[in-house]
């Protein structure tokens, strides 16, 4: 998550001329003139090659390759692009789909669909596949989140092009970035963030200046902020929320020594703001209204403690420089969430460089957002290498707020990740002024080789890559149709978060039927509380306690009768057995379970259930 230089900053540091030279006036005029320059240019390039080179593995192979790290994360959004572009082609709704979770369905809407570039590169799926969709999401993330927080810190934080280059750079690349590269696009494509915070501090800094905004000019920046919000909410509502909760917190404390001038800058942008909330509501209310209250919504989610280890905070992620060569102990929820891992060298920099700089304001409301979330990240009971500690936390009380308690509490340490950029972004600046002043300064020369050690462990590696076993040809050739009419497939097992491959065969057969199971959040019981993935049907556990086990479980009439009922319940149409591991098993389990035999069709086992339902 993000946040950032809150209203009117300016870039002033100590509260009174920039840490630049020139003086926010003059700041605010010369900025008015710079428009895309060289440096910029060669920011976004070095950006976008960076991006490239750490998702290379993915796309020197986007037919097959699977980003091994991300568990079935990426066949879940594989599959979230695919049948978006599969709703768009047929004009059908896309905030709700019955393909997998067959005959109750999917909300949409309350999973992390995307819509806000799954729709726009349907032509993308639909010539190249959803693979090369995912791939692509993921590195332009990764390139345009960095470069827009560089473009926010070179307009409104320092003068110098390479400190900003700095800041964005660990904006767009830092460890927590790196591992949702895994899987999670959606804590990936952050750039509007940026842009939302670019547009409040403007707002701010003419509602406290010597401009006064005219009616016309507050409906356009209300419009603006209204539609950005909008559209981050179809990009990411939890990456959204965190950055709202952080840059609250960092204009409160940026405008904690001048309370009056915080108090009118609210004040004269509360109206602004309640007219762009209007707006995104406008934008927003019918996708929104389905989340929260169409079919499979589900009202919060139990996920269970999530928060960081304090291990994790001083140790190096895995997929970097200093992961490879001085790996920890493993201490975080996957690989996809190493949101803490920042490192021992870059804390010990950042402690000296914030005792520093600590009169400047920017730096003590970016140490307040590190220092809030990176407790709020810690969950409700302190962690030291997996093992309690005791020590109860603030999470404990924050979970119990709506909508607070839907977030996993590990990721609330993104929100720091801006912040420690901007810090990066004034001290290299104040490095740089130091430098010109005088070439012989030992306060630069001490800097940039610490910036450099501090850095230089956190480097990503390129993220690792998987041959993907090939879809099926019952699948892959459309023999499917044969078999289906109206009813669902239920794969043996049916799909599930730990093994969710069958969506990935689904989309490759265009969505010509829909299935049993599935990947996705949806809710359970009558207090509709969200779960991952369906609820467990009797049958369901029958068949992965056989898989899971290779043993035939007993069968009686009690449970071929709860076989039956369950076939009902799924509307089946076929029962389908792909290769897997102990598919002899499986096959004696389903044979006993249904008292009928099934037949080879091309590289399956099948049994054709219609007649017994």
């Amino acid at each position: 998550m993000r946040v950032e230089a809150p209203p009117a900053i300016g870039v002033v540091t100590n509260g009174s001329t920039p840490a630049g030279g020139a003086r926010p006036e003059q700041r605010t005029l010369k900025r008015r003139r710079i428009r895309v320059d060289r440096s910029d240019l060669v920011a976004s390039v070095s950006y976008l090659a960076l991006a490239v080179t750490v998702l290379s593995g993915q796309w020197r192979n986007t037919h097959s390759g699977y980003l091994i790290k991300s568990g079935q994360d990426q066949t879940m959004w594989e599959w979230f692009f695919a049948v978006t572009a599969h709703s768009v082609a047929h004009l059908e709704n896309p905030l709700g789909t019955d393909l997998q979770n067959f005959p109750a369905g999917v909300n949409m809407m309350a999973n992390t669909a995307m819509f806000g570039v799954g729709v726009p590169l349907t032509p993308v799926t639909l010539l190249f596949g959803p693979t090369v969709t995912f791939v692509l999401v993921l590195t332009l993330g990764l390139a345009s989140t960095a470069f827009a927080w560089y473009w926010l810190f070179s307009r409104e934080l320092v003068e110098s092009r390479p400190a900003a280059a700095i800041g964005g750079l660990f904006c767009g690349f830092a460890p927590a970035m790196i591992s949702h590269a895994n899987a999670h696009p959606n804590f990936v494509l952050l750039a509007l963030l940026p842009v939302i915070a670019l547009l409040l501090i403007r707002f701010a800094r003419r509602v406290s200046g010597a401009e006064t905004a005219k009616p016309r000019r507050r409906v356009r920046d209300a419009v603006a902020l209204g539609f950005l919000v909008a559209l981050q909410i179809a990009l990411g509502e939890e990456p959204l929320l965190i950055f709202a909760l952080a840059f609250g917190l960092f204009g409160l404390v940026y405008y904690l020594h001048t309370p009056r001038t915080g108090w009118q800058v609210a004040r004269a942008l509360a109206p602004t703001i309640a007219l762009a909330a209007g707006i995104t509501l406008m934008l927003t209310e019918i996708p929104l209204w389905w989340q929260f209250f169409g079919p499979q919504s589900y009202r919060s989610i139990d996920h269970g403690p999530m928060g960081n280890d304090l291990k994790a905070i001083v140790q190096f992620p895995a997929e970097s420089l200093g992961g490879m060569f001085a790996p920890g102990q493993y201490v975080s929820m996957n690989d996809t969430e190493q949101n803490a891992y920042f490192g021992w060298p870059l804390l010990l920099l950042l402690l000296v460089t914030v005792a520093l700089l600590w009169r400047d304001r920017v730096v003590r409301a970016a140490t307040a957002v590190m220092v809030a979330f990176g407790v709020l990240s810690l969950g409700a009971t302190a962690m030291f290498g997996k093992v309690s500690t005791g020590i109860e936390l603030p999470w404990r009380w924050a979970e119990l707020v709506p909508l607070l308690n839907t977030v996993l509490e590990t990721r609330l340490t993104m929100a720091a990740i801006p912040a420690i950029g901007a810090v990066l972004a004034l001290a290299t600046q104040q490095a740089l002024t130091w430098w010109k002043q005088s070439p012989v300064d030992w306060r630069p020369l001490a800097w940039f080789p610490a910036l450099g050690l501090a850095l230089a462990p956190l480097i990503p590696t390129v993220l690792p890559v998987i041959e993907r076993a090939p879809t099926p040809e019952f699948f892959a050739d459309g023999t499917v149709q044969k078999y289906v009419s109206g009813g669902s497939v239920v794969m043996v097992p049916p799909p599930r978060p730990p093994d969710a491959q069958a969506l990935r065969w689904q989309a490759d057969a265009d969505f010509d039927f829909p299935l049993a199971g599935g990947y996705f959040v949806g809710p359970t019981g009558a207090n509709k509380k969200g779960i991952y993935g369906p609820d467990f049907r009797p049958t369901t556990a029958l068949l992965v306690g056989a898989l899971d086990t290779g043993v035939v479980p007993p069968i009686d009439d009690d449970t071929r009768a709860q076989a039956l009922d369950d076939l009902r319940f799924w509307e089946a149409d076929v029962m389908v057995l792909p290769a897997t591991k102990n598919s002899e098993v499986l096959r004696t389990t389903v044979t006993q379970l249904l008292g009928v035999a099934p037949r080879q069709v091309d590289d399956v086992w099948l049994w054709d259930v219609r007649p017994l339902r």
